[in-house]
């Protein structure tokens, strides 16, 4: 174990206390070590607005995104859980989107998504919009653009989660609610779902930590700016922003945004423990 707890320390806790102990200076991303300010960063954090703003767009992103990511995969897994011919293919198409670069998806999204792109384009001819959706130039429709695309990509590697959970569920309480007359949609409520249910705890957290720590989707869609004005930038967009500008950057400043952010991300952990049961 010897290495791998140097590799965790070096990697893991080292950088996690020295973010900490930078949040309190006014080190410069170029600059080395700063001077002492005490908690002048966190009050800063109250005062600014950008901050509130990308910690707003953080939320959201994790509130529209996590319960797709939870339900979507397993109503996939439930469709290609069963044993029939040519079902690997699915089950490899379908899983096949998380295997793909993050950027080379946000391309490829970006080019679809685009004014003159094949969707606006098909959205034209079928003569249900007269101007081009601005998909990637409004802050509203850039982060719902960024959602679908995490979501999308995100449902195949959270359908194993699924598929993994779902071969655990006896068979006999399907065969037995099956012979008392549930249907499909009361076997999924009353017997899948409870059966998943700690999977979908899991998933809600491991989705909800990934949602508030989203960046790649809103650069490649959104731009170096983050949308217009900075509009749909989520805190890690902010905390490139704010620490390592190379002339206006404050590295402790962002250092004190990333302690937020971790303070959020515990919260979130802390929530899905108290609705997890002691049993659980």
């Amino acid at each position: 174990m010897g290495p791998a707890i140097v590799a965790v320390a070096v990697w893991g806790i080292f950088p996690f206390v020295n973010t900490v102990l930078l949040s309190f200076t006014d080190a410069k991303p170029l600059g080395g070590g700063g001077a002492f300010v005490g908690l002048d960063n966190y009050a800063r954090l109250l005062d600014d607005p950008d901050f509130w703003l990308a910690t707003k767009n953080s939320v959201l992103y994790a509130v529209f995104a996590v319960p797709l990511l939870v339900l979507l995969p397993l109503i996939l897994a439930q469709l290609v859980f069963k044993k029939i011919p040519g079902i690997g293919f699915f089950r490899s198409a379908f899983y096949t989107p998380v295997l793909a670069s993050m950027v080379a998806v946000g391309l490829v999204w970006q080019n679809l998504l685009s004014d003159q792109g094949p969707i606006n384009t098909a959205l034209g001819k079928l003569h249900l919009i007269d101007d081009a959706v601005p998909f990637l130039s409004d802050s509203t429709l850039i982060l719902a653009s960024a959602i679908a695309l995490t979501v999308w990509k995100g449902l195949g590697w959270y359908m194993i989660f699924y598929l993994a959970a779902l071969a655990n569920v006896p068979r006999d309480l399907y065969e037995a609610a099956e012979l008392d007359g549930a249907g499909p949609v009361r076997r999924f409520i009353h017997i899948t779902i409870p059966g998943v249910r700690l999977t979908m705890m899991l998933i809600g957290i491991l989705s909800g930590i990934g949602s508030l720590r989203v960046f790649t989707e809103i650069y490649v869609l959104g731009g170096a700016t983050g949308g217009p004005g900075g509009q749909a930038r989520t805190l890690p967009f902010y905390i490139r922003d704010a620490a390592l500008d190379p002339i206006a950057g404050n590295a402790g400043y962002g250092a004190a945004i990333s302690v937020a952010l971790f303070a959020m991300t515990c919260v979130l952990a802390l929530l899905a423990h108290k609705f997890g049961s002691k049993e659980d």
